[in-house]
């Protein structure tokens, strides 16, 4: 049998076997966000649709091709989001956006978030199906997130202490109608603004040639398809989870959840006594929404590098590749904790949920994209 096919078998064998546990345990949620976090880990690996690497063909070679992936995701994304979060409810359960404070250790949160991407090679989404398809170095990054998210948690208190203006939904202030408009013509101004300025879409969104069965199989996905994808596959999340899809939580979760083991007590920490997140760390990780999703989208990946032959983990890396790996992973984690998210529960779902925080969110990550496109090289890390 090849190394292939042993890993897709695998991969296959967890996913029904978590289903199968969360069907014993009669946990319906769970049995149903399990399968569309498979979706997104193989719709994001089959069109290897990354945020960070898409930020860096847009500055360096001013390739919009991600860019304009994104943008129609996010579009797609609002105008399903709008009618369920202006309802406030869906099939009885109470459902909210991905809403947080805007202030300035969010906005310092994003930018080493932002930072943190280039230098990792990866971000909250791309660490996960670039780590789930088999990259040794992304498994590094991945273990480096979680402690950066822990970390994060312990110092959360003393930045919410800078000032910020709370949380700012433009649908509730200015009304859905105008607030999906408004947020769908600042993304046409931005494009169009960009093409101004010499960028331009360099690869097909779609193509020419259309889709074979082998293609949707063993990939590459188009860019469109994957984008059309991860905008119903949040929107079904939001429908079944009650909130939007989200991340870097389960980072700081697992994170937490080693250090107990290391003698760490939660007691000494605000941010882990009490409420929902003291809730999470006593229960299993196989209780929380979002390890499960992310799980999901591990296994996605998996299963998707297998079906495409790729995946061969190479555990050789250079020391400052490896070094990057492990600064960038810091900086992912702690910058997610302070920014209330990453570029999917901050970026992704805050825009999709109307939320003022995920357009500070990007414009602060890009900065701290620039910059760390600028450091990559120090690491031997390529822009190309």
């Amino acid at each position: 049998m090849s190394i292939q096919r042993t890993f897709l078998i695998t991969a296959l064998l967890v996913f029904i076997s978590l289903e199968f546990f969360f069907l014993k345990q009669g946990n319906a949620k769970l049995v149903m966000l399990l399968p569309i976090g498979l979706g997104l880990g193989i719709s994001l690996y089959h069109a290897a649709f990354g945020f960070t690497a898409a930020y860096r063909r847009a500055i360096v070679e001013k390739d919009l091709s991600g860019i304009s992936a994104q943008i129609i995701m996010l579009v797609l994304a609002m105008v399903l989001f709008a009618p369920v979060l202006a309802a406030g409810e869906i099939f009885g359960h109470r459902v909210g956006g991905a809403v947080a404070p805007v202030g300035l250790s969010m906005a310092f949160g994003a930018f080493i978030f932002g930072l943190g991407m280039q230098l990792a090679g990866g971000c909250g989404s791309g660490t996960l199906f670039t780590a789930g398809g088999g990259n040794a170095r992304m498994l590094v990054v991945l273990v480096f997130f979680c402690v950066g998210g822990f970390w994060g948690t312990l110092d959360l208190h003393l930045w919410q202490q800078l000032p910020d203006m709370g949380r700012v939904s433009l649908g509730k202030t200015l009304g859905w109608g105008i607030a999906i408009p408004l947020q769908i013509g600042v993304l046409v101004l931005v494009y169009r603004g960009l093409r101004y300025m010499g960028a331009s879409n360099q690869r097909p969104l779609w193509p020419t040639g259309g889709l074979t069965f082998r293609t949707l199989l063993t990939g590459p996905w188009p860019l469109l398809l994957s984008a059309v994808l991860l905008a119903v596959f949040n929107w079904l999340t939001l429908l079944i989870a009650g909130h939007p899809w989200s991340i870097t939580w389960a980072f700081a979760l697992w994170g937490a959840k080693t250090a107990t083991t290391f003698g760490w007590d939660p007691m000494s920490s605000g941010f882990w006594t009490g409420g929902f997140q003291e809730r999470a760390l006593n229960r299993s990780v196989l209780a929380d929404v979002t390890s499960v999703m992310n799980v999901g989208i591990m296994l996605g990946a998996l299963s998707a590098a297998s079906l495409a032959g790729k995946v061969a983990p190479n555990l050789r890396m250079g020391w400052r590749p490896l070094i990057a790996a492990i600064l960038g992973g810091l900086l992912l984690g702690y910058g997610a904790r302070l920014a209330y998210g990453c570029n999917i529960g901050a970026f992704f779902s805050g825009i999709a949920s109307t939320s003022l925080h995920g357009w500070v969110w990007i414009i602060a990550a890009l900065i701290g994209n620039w910059l760390g496109i600028k450091l990559r090289p120090v690491f031997s890390l390529s822009n190309a």
